[in-house]
Order: structure tokens, then C-alpha cells, then sequence
């Protein structure tokens, strides 16, 4: 006999369209599901958000505005606990407010009482050295605390938190999996005959350098690339609408050049949804990206993937599947950018063989968390 439903309140960057964020949420929900079914108990998630008539509409879930603290005060009153996470929450490069704002709302549940758990968080990088004390004063008080990479446990260690409170976890992204009856569909919005043809290439760009250098040379290589071999290079813009922009951007520097050595382009702008952006990544032979969801779906799926930098948490992705970003941002050679897409297009089922059982156990151990925070529920019920 399953218990009555008990109400958590999930923390994070949800509603504002990002894919990569979307997909934490969908990866999240899904693992407390399965884990909480298994376990014996019933979870209600309430998702903290920017949009939560749209959150609800997308996930089937409760949802109260993120921004409006009586709602939110309200909803963790009414939980048996708080979940933080996951994503790159704690971290001052885009700004000031978000170390802040999600420390205050963790705050919020321990002045109530309630227990929090950091769900497979990227910390950092944090430049404000007056936000590491406020860090380790809220995390010694939370039930459970996992982050996604060593690099973020050694930030964490660093700021006076203990070694053994951390958990050292995948990205939720890892264990995102397509609905059975969806994981066989394979069209896309093109003609079949030249998708049979063409080898598929996801690209995945956003904006990053002032001079826009790096989608200037990105672009480059892959008309060296397509010169060689005629592709299919599928855009797919993982935070709209700014990705679509760059997308965009690469599209009108690629138009003619790709079209003259017999490759295609199409831009996937309608995948708001994280399981359907997860299945167009599926359908790719390679995917190069710089958002790092993009290459987390890549890998999940087995697709060779190449990585550009523009931030650590790429690095320490990549270094995690045993692979190396292609550049930076700041460094990026057409060249390296041509050479490797045509490999990883001959070699790719070397590629997968030799990461096969590894990206297995990742996405295994991506429901760690999920697992963590069921069986806390359940003994505590």
C-alpha cells in the first residue's frame, strides 16, 4: 500500500526555456519517480519557477512562482523537504543574484525546519570570496549534499566543508532516457532521401566572445569539413530564443559555401521539450557543442561528440569521458574544428566501443541523488 503523498519542493534555473536546465528538471522528476515506485512511497514534486503555468503545462507538475517569496514560503511550509539542483546554481561569472537568491531559498527551509538536499550541483567558479562562508554555513546544514564533478567537491572542500559530506555524482542529464514508445521515431523535418544520404552533424552555439570569433571559425570548419564530405549540419539551439540567434548567426556565414559542396542545413527551433530535443541529438552521427547539456545528450545517447570550451564545466565534463574540447573560445583553428568532425565521422563506432561500459555506469549513478533522498523520505516516514 503506497502512503499518502508527500510534497517536495524542487529548487533551480526552471522555466526560462533553457533546455539544459529543462532537461535537469525532466531528468530529476523522472528519477524520483522510479526511486520513490520502488520504495514504496508517493512524491508530489512542486517546481519552483520563472513560468509555472508553462512548467506545469510541460512537466504535469505543481508549480509557484519562483520570484514571489509568499508562494514559495507557502509551498515549503506545506513540503517534507527541499531539493536544490542541479545545474551550475552557485556560481557568480553570469552575475551576483543567483548565489544569493538560491542560498536564501535553501535558507528558507532550514529556518523551517525542513531538510534540504543539493542535487548533483556544478559549484563555481565563485570569484566573490565574501559568498564562500555563506555557502558552507548553508550547506553544513543540509540532509544531503552531491555535486556533478571532482572540481566542485574541491571547491566545496576549499570553502571548509567536510570530504565526507559530499557525494560526487553525474549530471541528472545523464540518466535522461526517451519515452518507449518514442525512442524508434527517427524522421526529421527533411527529405528522407538526403537524410540517407548525408551524414547528420548536431551543432550546438551560443553566444560567448564579443567578436564572435569563435562562431566565425567554427563556421570555417565545417565548410572545410563539408568540402570533403557533404553533410547534413543540424542546428539545434538548446536555450531560446538567444541560441536561435547564433544559430542563425553560423547559418548565414555557412548558406551559400554549403550548398556549393552538396551538404544541406536545417535549424531545430521548436524543441522546447527536453525529451525531444534529446531525441534529435539521437538521430546525429556527431554532435559539436558548446553548451554543455548538448554534449551531456550526446553521450547519453552514444553520439561521438566534440566539445568547444568557453567554461570549466566543459573541460570537466569532457575529462570525465575520457575526451578533450576540440578549442576554446578564445582558441579555436577551422582546421581542428574540420578535422575532427571527419574523423569522429569514420570513427565513431571506435568511439563508442571504447566509452560504451563507461557512460553505462554514468548513467546508472545519475539516480544516486534521486535514491539519497527517497530512502531519507521513506525512513522518515
Amino acid at each position: 500500500m503506497v502512503a499518502a503523498p508527500q510534497k517536495i519542493v524542487i529548487s533551480g534555473y526552471y522555466g526560462f526555456r533553457n533546455s539544459g536546465d529543462e532537461a535537469v528538471l525532466q531528468s530529476i522528476l523522472i528519477a524520483l519517480q522510479k526511486q520513490s515506485q520502488a520504495a514504496g512511497i508517493s512524491i508530489t514534486p512542486v517546481v519552483l519557477s520563472i513560468d509555472p503555468e508553462w512548467t506545469t503545462a510541460t512537466y504535469g507538475v505543481e508549480s509557484v512562482h519562483r520570484m514571489k517569496l509568499g508562494e514559495v514560503r507557502r509551498a515549503i511550509l506545506e513540503s517534507v523537504g527541499l531539493i536544490s539542483g542541479g545545474g551550475s546554481l552557485l556560481q557568480d561569472v553570469t552575475g551576483s543574484k543567483s548565489i544569493p537568491y538560491y542560498l536564501g531559498v535553501i535558507k528558507l527551509a532550514q529556518w523551517m525546519g525542513k531538510p534540504t538536499f543539493i542535487y548533483a550541483q556544478g559549484i563555481g567558479p565563485v570569484n566573490r570570496k565574501l559568498f564562500h562562508p555563506l555557502i558552507k554555513a548553508v550547506f553544513r546544514k543540509c540532509t544531503y549534499v552531491s555535486v556533478r564533478d571532482e572540481q566542485s567537491r574541491q571547491l566545496l572542500q576549499s570553502m571548509g566543508l567536510r570530504e565526507g559530506k559530499i557525494e560526487v555524482v553525474p549530471d541528472p542529464v545523464m540518466g535522461l532516457s526517451l519515452p518507449e514508445d518514442e525512442g524508434t521515431d527517427k524522421t526529421l523535418e527533411v527529405t528522407p532521401q538526403i537524410i540517407d544520404a548525408l551524414p547528420v552533424v548536431g551543432v550546438s552555439v551560443r553566444y560567448w566572445e564579443q567578436d564572435r570569433r569563435e562562431l566565425d571559425s567554427l563556421a570555417q570548419g565545417l565548410l572545410e569539413a563539408c568540402s570533403v564530405a557533404p553533410l547534413h549540419l543540424r542546428f539545434l539551439p538548446f536555450h531560446q530564443p538567444i541560441d536561435n540567434e547564433a544559430s542563425r548567426y553560423v547559418v548565414e556565414k555557412l548558406e551559400k559555401g554549403i550548398a556549393q559542396h552538396g551538404g544541406i542545413i536545417s535549424i531545430c527551433e521548436d524543441s522546447l521539450h527536453p525529451q525531444k530535443m534529446l531525441r534529435e541529438v539521437g538521430r546525429c552521427d556527431v554532435l559539436i557543442g558548446m553548451r554543455l547539456h548538448s554534449l551531456i545528450y550526446a553521450a547519453g545517447r552514444y553520439v561521438p561528440l566534440i566539445g568547444i570550451s568557453y567554461d570549466p564545466k566543459i573541460d570537466h565534463f569532457l575529462d570525465r569521458i575520457h575526451c578533450r574540447p576540440v578549442g576554446t573560445t578564445v582558441a579555436l583553428a577551422s582546421g581542428d574544428v574540420a578535422s575532427e568532425v571527419l574523423h569522429l565521422l569514420q570513427a565513431g563506432r571506435d568511439w563508442r566501443s571504447e566509452r560504451e561500459l563507461l557512460i553505462a555506469a554514468l548513467i546508472q549513478e545519475a539516480e544516486a541523488p534521486a535514491r539519497q533522498i527517497v530512502q531519507y523520505l521513506a525512513h522518515k516516514g
